[in-house]
């Protein structure tokens, strides 16, 4: 039977309740549940062929489903030779897999074999799985190596880099914004127009002008709706609605709040 456990807390004495899968739900609540480079160490290196057999993973700090991958050092992962007269692609992954026996889990670095092909030749199969799902065997792909004959010709990354929030944070620009407000007591014209005006902060109309009615003098007139008939650079025409009868009105007393917004 399952037992609700609070994780982030204490349960007496020595109880060991602290899982690894209870860290990793917790970084992929936060981080996303796909796998990245994290901004710490060399993530702006490149894995790089170190002859025709290996491949130099740089010394990263990767996360997937929420679990950290510590590479300490740059590492080589050997990769079968290619063949004359034909192409092949071979995928570097980092390789979670959980003993089920004991519950012990790993990571290693994996070269996957593509299919050789004369023509265009395709990714080889990885193993998909979903770590949270339940997953004991699951691949984060790392990098493409292409081969032409027995020559390694380039080396594709295939894990991005996570921006941390200060980057995010950096990056967005405040939007300066300017508002105005004011209280519109008098009537509207013949036309059931009332101006309200302002001092617009940049030379252009308001992005946004709102407007509530009332308190109203007379409880007749508490059918009356405000329309934002025309909207200019230093005023704006609000125009009264009857909305018993859909007709625009002719002179009313009028009572209302409006605000204006310049972004």
């Amino acid at each position: 039977m399952a037992t609700n456990l609070l994780v982030t807390g204490s349960h007496g004495g020595d109880d060991p309740h602290v899982e690894s899968k209870h860290d990793a739900l917790m970084h992929a609540a936060m981080l996303g549940r796909g796998g990245y480079i994290l901004k710490t160490r060399n993530w702006t290196m490149k894995p790089t062929a170190k002859d025709a057999n290996n491949i130099t993973i740089p010394a990263w700090d990767l996360v997937v489903e929420g679990r950290q991958i510590y590479i300490a050092a740059p590492t080589d992962v050997n990769i079968q030779s290619g063949s004359q007269g034909q192409k092949r692609r071979d995928l570097i992954v980092a390789r979670y897999a959980l003993n089920s026996g004991t519950g012990v889990e790993t990571v290693t670095l994996e070269a996957i074999k593509g299919r050789p092909s004369s023509a265009t030749p395709a990714d080889p199969g990885i193993e998909t799985g979903s770590i949270i799902g339940g997953a004991i065997v699951s691949d984060l792909p790392l990098c493409r190596v292409n081969l032409d004959g027995i020559t390694i010709t380039s080396i594709d990354t295939l894990v991005n880099v996570m921006q941390p929030l200060e980057d995010v944070w950096d990056s967005l620009t405040p939007l300066p914004t300017s508002v105005q407000s004011g209280v519109f007591i008098g009537s509207s014209n013949e036309n059931g127009i009332c101006v309200i005006s302002y001092q617009s902060p940049n030379g252009k109309a308001p992005d946004v002008i709102v407007a509530t009615p009332g308190p109203w003098p007379s409880d007749d007139m508490r059918g009356l709706a405000i329309t934002i008939w025309e909207n200019g650079v230093d005023s704006a025409q609000m125009r009264l609605m009857n909305t018993r009868t859909g007709e625009f009105g002719t002179r009313w007393p009028a009572r209302f709040s409006w605000v204006a917004i310049w972004n």
